[in-house]
């Protein structure tokens, strides 16, 4: 393999897929801001749930809102809870209920009516996100999905579906932490303003 031509091409691909987002998902992620930014001024909480490591960006994105992203705003911590940080919770789920179940039965205890659900699948096909979502409109939340490619069955479970234009589990992962980072710096603003 040639290093230096494999830097470049990633990086190429990298940044093509960045402008495929701009010029592809705008509107999709205002829509996200503005539900986001109105469920959490109506008291809600976000919920997120996603494997491997779309697991680390749930907790990466509940971290920005909970704690704070932009250091130029000083404001309360918005409720949002990674379902993908609880060792004991996750593994006796998936011993005593099956791993396809663990997320929707957090969902389950701790969601409600107005809250909303971040589902995270680079495919759009994990059968514990899917059962997740579905989990979730039954206790009447709107579900957002971080999703790749296709979208995969998720395209059609989840309420708002961000679809990274790309086939390319690496370049999907950064869209998603990208967008994640637009959308949690703009309910900041729309929330509680610039300094």
């Amino acid at each position: 393999m040639d290093a230096k031509k494999f830097i470049i091409d990633s990086l190429n691909e990298s940044s093509e897929t960045k402008l495929k987002i701009r010029d592809q998902l705008m509107e999709d992620i205002l829509k996200a801001v503005d539900l986001l930014a109105g469920s959490f001024k109506e008291g809600n909480k976000l919920l997120l749930c996603g494997n491997g490591g779309s697991a680390a960006d749930c907790q990466h994105i509940a971290t920005e809102l909970m704690i704070r992203l932009s250091h130029h705003i000083q404001r309360p911590a918005l409720p949002a809870i990674a379902l993908t940080t609880d060792t004991s919770n996750l593994t006796a789920g998936g011993n005593d209920i099956g791993f396809e179940n663990v997320f929707a039965r957090n969902v389950e205890g701790l969601g409600n009516k107005s809250d909303i659900l971040l589902a995270i699948s680079t495919s759009g096909n994990s059968p514990n996100i899917i059962k997740a979502t579905h989990a979730a409109h039954n206790k009447g939340m709107k579900v957002i999905g971080f999703l790749g490619g296709s979208g995969g069955k998720l395209n059609e479970f989840v309420d708002l579906p961000i679809v990274i234009p790309s086939s390319n589990v690496q370049r999907i992962q950064e869209g998603h932490i990208t967008i994640a980072h637009i959308i949690c710096e703009l309910v900041e603003d729309k929330l509680y303003g610039t300094v």
